[in-house]
């Protein structure tokens, strides 16, 4: 007899989820051991996820990109209004880079797999990487349409029945600059859909499940109903913020109206900035994603993501706003404008639950990219990662040089000395970059970087906070400004930039946002900061909100 149509009781659904969440973790594990480029085996930016036969997520990898938990779900359910279940078949290998319909740009590409049990549409495996290359301009945050930016893979089949379409193979290989690291990493997301589609099989074979219906319903009931139970204990009313950011020509606006009603949150972005025609803007799926991580962490921090966590949330961004933008729009940088909704919202949300927020983070995303020629002639590029301090919050000190709203890893200096012809003299903390109050908030980092190329080599930057500082919140003060030096000049960082040996990048993040008056910061804490010189060898940071945060 199978349990198809039984509840669950809470030993066996606890048994059935953990090992759900276990099947995630293994294939992200594999993806860590098999892909070719940095950006999945040190800079973690993939993500794992199964869902049941509608595309609603099960379940997804503990350590996967924030952004990915409500993209990625919604990519199976395009290629299944795009195909239809009846259009799939057991083999079948589906893929796309569609930037409305996947993760908000074309650099990461998603690969799913249809997983049936019985002749029986049952599952989904859907696993989502960052690409070193996509073919394009070189991650331009000047690129004025998305056609600029790379190969666009549509909704389509790798493999049908079992059988790898090497036409599409030779055309993904001929339009990007790194053919072996790009398609290896789509292979090594293939391996890991593979991996979970086997794990889960059996998974089903041991809990005599014919289907994931029934265990998907009691899964995102339970997840739903302590999501509404986190909403209904915030105050009813409509919480407004708004902050200001560097912009490429002029400064961009983000406001929010939070309106909590009963066990219900929206979230609307009206009066935000229109889209822009520069990389810069962000789709809808990635603003809805950003929004409910944020959600999360503030009202429901420690239950594992499924379906039934989002369905409290709602998202209204105008279309044609730069949290919604109409295609073809660039978007390949919208990484740098959809990073700021979670601090946008925790603002809104520090009115009524400041006990559940943190103050700005320095690190909405900051990145180099670099390209060039290797000495036997092949093209060859690299993205290194080098984050600012998270916001303190009501009970701590932010981490210093650590990605939020994103869980993007720093670049290990050897490992950027070993794919590139750069030279490291030196990556260390910035004093005086955390906002200071009674918790200070994280520190920047500098990062001095040589180029030592015999042939010139393109750099691009993701740089933010240059101009706007991350606020503080009750009291504490802003961070420190980023900036970006080309041989001790102030660059123009949304521009391409040229370097010839011997040239000098100096890359200095921003700091987090302090939360509460310095003046009651504990002494032994003020007397650890200046002791390793987290504090006193620059200007102090102010004593405000910072001018990135505005009244609303």
């Amino acid at each position: 007899m199978t349990v198809t149509a039984q509840r669950f009781d809470a030993v066996t659904l606890e048994i059935l989820w953990t090992r759900l969440i276990s099947i995630v973790d293994e294939a992200a594990k594999a993806i860590v051991r098999t892909s070719f480029s940095t950006l999945a085996n040190e800079a973690n930016d993939f993500a794992c996820m199964l869902t049941d036969a509608r595309g609603r997520a099960l379940a997804q990898n503990t350590g996967s990109i924030p952004s990915f938990i409500g993209t990625l779900p919604a990519t199976v359910r395009h290629f299944l209004a795009a195909m239809g279940p009846e259009g799939m078949r057991p083999g079948d290998l589906l893929i796309t880079n569609d930037a409305w319909m996947g993760t908000g740009h074309m650099s990461d590409v998603s690969v799913l797999k249809p997983i049936f049990r019985g002749g029986r549409l049952v599952a989904f495996s859907a696993t989502t990487s960052h690409m070193p290359d996509i073919g394009g301009r070189v991650r331009a945050i000047e690129a004025r349409e998305i056609f600029e930016e790379g190969l666009h893979i549509p909704l389509t089949k790798l493999r049908r029945e079992g059988r790898t379409d090497e036409t599409l193979i030779a055309l993904i290989r001929a339009n990007v600059r790194t053919p072996d690291q790009t398609v290896g990493d789509i292979w090594a997301q293939a391996g890991a859909n593979e991996l979970m589609e086997k794990r889960l099989l059996a998974l089903m074979d041991d809990g005599r499940l014919d289907t994931l219906a029934a265990l998907g319903d009691e899964l995102f009931a339970r997840a739903e109903r302590a999501m509404r139970g986190a909403i209904r204990a915030v105050p009813d009313g409509t919480y407004r913020s708004a902050m200001r950011t560097d912009g490429v020509d002029a400064p961009l606006d983000f406001r929010v109206a939070l309106t909590i009603a009963g066990d219900e949150l929206t979230a609307d972005y009206a009066g935000t900035s229109p889209q822009q025609p520069r990389a810069i803007n962000c789709v809808y799926a990635y603003t809805y994603a950003m929004t409910a991580y944020a959600i999360k962490c503030a009202l429901l921090p420690g239950l594992a993501n499924n379906e039934g966590m989002y369905r409290p949330v709602k998202v209204a961004a105008p279309e044609g706003s730069i949290l919604n933008p109409k295609f073809p729009a660039a978007v390949v940088s919208r990484a740098v404008t959809g990073h700021y909704v979670p601090p946008l919202l925790f603002g809104a949300l520090h009115q009524v639950v400041p006990d559940r927020v943190m103050a700005g983070p320095g690190s909405p995303l900051w990145a180099v990219q670099q390209t060039g020629l290797r000495a036997d002639g092949r093209p060859y590029t690299n993205i290194f990662f080098f984050n600012g301090g998270m916001g303190a919050t009501p009970v701590k000190d932010g981490e210093s040089a650590t990605s939020w709203p994103s869980n993007i890893s720093s670049t290990p200096v050897e490992v950027a000395e070993r794919n590139s012809p750069l030279f490291f003299r030196y990556k260390r903390l910035r004093s005086d970059s955390g906002g200071r109050g009674r918790f200070r908030g994280g520190l920047g980092q500098d990062i001095l970087f040589e180029c030592e190329s015999a042939t010139p080599i393109v750099v691009s930057f993701m740089a933010e906070r240059t101009k706007f500082p991350a606020p503080g919140l009750a009291g504490g003060g802003a961070g420190g400004t980023g900036d970006v030096r080309i041989n001790g000049r102030r660059l123009d960082n949304r521009r391409q930039h040229v370097l010839k040996r011997g040239d000098t990048v100096l890359v200095r993040t921003p700091g987090g946002g302090g939360y509460g008056p310095s003046a009651e910061r504990d002494r032994r804490l003020a007397a650890l900061d200046r002791a390793m010189g987290y504090v006193g060898r620059g200007s102090p940071r102010r004593e405000s909100r910072g001018p990135g945060a505005q009244s609303p």
